[in-house]
């Protein structure tokens, strides 16, 4: 690829006759004697006669890199020599830090290892390091990054680790653990595959499946150890990986029980720190069906949520769930010991047989005929625009929230994928209004002469869950001009 010609001259050690093969790539080659001068006294000189294009690979600095990439573990000294007559300089030792046992290496040499194979300068969080034997036989040297890489959310989604075969480099596009490891650096060494693998073997080959499949068992069992064993050490690889392990939920049926166990979460219990599934099943409410979430893209937002304040009087802890990839796996059939995820903006809230903790004056008083006629006129009002209108179970505190009907999306999935353009047409949301609530109180006392006013307050309302959810109102114009109409009121009423 990079020589007008190449020369192969090598003769047996210790015979007195040398052969010279020489070929220009083209599709033939000959064979000649060559003179003994002109051999070496033992081994193999190749010459490459390069191309005028390709004289960057005289460069030190250039081979240099390329011996170290590509044979810079092979069990031989690699030496350089400029120019003739000058000393040999060794480049590469052919030591490789993976096949010496876990008991002969510090961890100063692990960390130097990582951070040149992964081109880093922190400290690995985890090393998981394991010789496979029996049907396959290979070496795995894995890290988990103590800081987050540049590329972790790289579209493409590309794992890191390498693949090597006898100690020699093949290539670093295999795929050796799911996507959803990508963030471990590493690499694995195969003794059973052949050194001239090409890339389709290596896609379609049955033997990098298993070695996929035995290094990715590993890799999670040696982070189930770690969140048992150290807690905190474990949090920090959760805090900085936590999103993309979430991806396996929703990918990795086999081992979506496992991943759901390292699973940590923020939750309207946890306050700053992380709570488990586990810890979340251990403080389940009497009757308690299902373990409740919402998502969202901020967490300070989700804090916030009028969808919460039904839950929190119940003392009926729920997940928030702030990433991309929670509004997918937690729809994807999971179940924790189970007890199905069910979004707490989504369908009736179901709460009436969990007591609240502090029984309020009006908690159980039944909306009067007043507010269940300002509801009915106020679905009048709005019609095609939400799909229903109905009394809240999970409003205590706000008047207002949107949720998607019983068989529906969640509001958030619902969201993502109108974004992305997979989505032909969202749902309707049903518009939940707390009878209780002082405002709604007085809207529904308002006498006929008020119709005006009531038509916007209806609209009004609606707007206001839209805010309270995350999105604007769906006519900007219309919107200021119902709020202008009832602060003049306001003002003319003084």
């Amino acid at each position: 690829m990079v020589a007008d010609r190449v020369d192969v001259v090598s003769r047996r050690a210790g015979h007195d006759e040398a052969a010279v093969w020489s070929s220009d790539g083209k599709g033939s080659y000959t064979v000649a004697l060559a003179a003994l001068d002109e051999a070496p006294a033992r081994g193999t000189r190749v010459v490459l006669h390069l191309m005028d294009t390709a004289v960057s690979y005289t460069e030190r600095y250039r081979l240099e890199r390329i011996v170290k990439e590509q044979s810079g573990h092979v069990p031989v000294p690699i030496s350089l020599i400029e120019k003739p007559g000058a000393d040999a300089q060794e480049i590469a030792d052919g030591a490789a830090l993976w096949v010496r046992p876990r008991s002969e290496i510090a961890a100063e040499e692990y960390t130097d290892f990582y951070r040149s194979v992964a081109g880093q300068f922190d400290e690995p969080a985890l090393t998981v390091h394991f010789r496979a034997e029996g049907r396959h036989e290979y070496t795995a040297l894995a890290f988990v990054p103590g800081s987050t890489p540049f590329d972790l959310f790289d579209p493409d989604r590309h794992g890191r680790m390498k693949l090597y075969v006898k100690r020699v480099f093949i290539t670093d596009e295999a795929e050796l653990v799911p996507r959803y490891l990508r963030f471990v650096r590493g690499l694995v060494d195969s003794a059973d595959l052949p050194l001239n693998v090409s890339r389709e073997m290596i896609q379609e080959s049955p033997l990098l499946a298993a070695i996929k499949k035995g290094v990715t068992s590993r890799v999670i069992s040696e982070l189930d150890k770690l969140a048992q064993n150290d807690a905190e050490a474990y949090t920090k690889v959760w805090e900085t990986f936590g999103p993309v392990l979430k991806e396996g939920l929703y990918e990795d049926f086999e081992r979506r029980s496992t991943l759901l166990g390292l699973a940590r979460f923020k939750t309207t219990a946890s306050g700053s720190g992380w709570r488990s599934l586990k810890d979340y099943v251990g403080s389940l409410r009497g009757n308690q069906a299902a373990l409740y979430y919402v998502t969202g893209t901020d967490l300070v937002r989700l804090k916030a949520s009028p969808h919460l304040e039904g839950f929190r009087a119940r003392g009926i802890e729920v997940l928030l769930l702030p990433d991309a990839v929670d509004s997918f796996w937690v729809t994807a059939g999971v179940d924790y010991e189970g007890k199905p995820f069910k979004s707490v903006t989504q369908g009736a809230a179901d709460l009436a047989l969990i007591p609240l903790i502090e029984a309020k004056e009006n908690a159980g008083e039944l909306a009067t005929e007043a507010v269940m006629s300002f509801i009915q006129a106020v679905k009048a009002t709005l019609g095609d625009a939400v799909a229903d209108v109905r009394t809240s179970e999970r409003l205590t505190e706000s008047a207002v929230c949107l949720v998607a009907p019983d068989t529906g999306m969640d509001r958030q999935l619902e969201r993502l994928l109108a974004r992305a353009g997979q989505l032909g047409s969202a749902a309707k949301p049903i518009l939940e209004i707390n009878p209780r609530h002082a405002l709604v109180v007085a809207l529904a006392d308002l006498g006929d002469s008020e119709l005006t006013l009531r038509d916007d307050a209806a609209h009004l309302l609606l707007d206001e869950a839209r805010i309270l959810d995350g999105e604007l109102p769906a006519d900007a114009r219309a919107f200021s001009q119902r709020l202008a109409r009832v602060m003049q009121r306001c003002v003319s009423k003084k």
